[in-house]
């Protein structure tokens, strides 16, 4: 569970900065230096909470391999290389089900957008 939420965590934090980038990217030499603190500033911060994220994440992976010595001591072999297969996985399909979602949420806004321009 904390590995779904550390994932999570990470995921939405580094999409959050990469949209405040891109908005710092976009603005333009005439936009207000009011608005252009207030993104850096939320870049900073994001950049911050990202990197505490990793570091949580470090921690969790330190929790897990003291979990698997632990389990490897009552499982056979064979269940052993699912349970670490299944660990293994977990993270790669939490990122990949993200992933899915914004895209999901990007085509439905570019169909709503479609629809609009009609």
């Amino acid at each position: 569970g904390d590995l779904d939420k550390v994932v999570n965590l990470l995921l939405s934090l580094s999409g959050r900065l990469a949209r405040v980038e891109s908005a710092l990217g976009s603005l333009g030499p005439h936009a207000a230096a009011e608005d252009k603190m207030a993104l850096q500033e939320k870049q900073r911060l994001l950049a911050a909470q990202l990197e505490d994220a990793k570091e949580l994440k470090e921690h969790v992976g330190r929790r897990e391999e003291v979990v698997g010595a632990m389990v490897a001591r009552y499982l056979p072999a064979e269940h052993l290389q699912d349970y670490q297969h299944f660990i293994k996985m977990k993270s790669a399909l939490i990122t990949e089900q993200r992933e899915l979602d914004e895209k999901i949420k990007l085509g439905q806004e570019q169909l709503r957008c479609l629809r609009e321009s009609l």
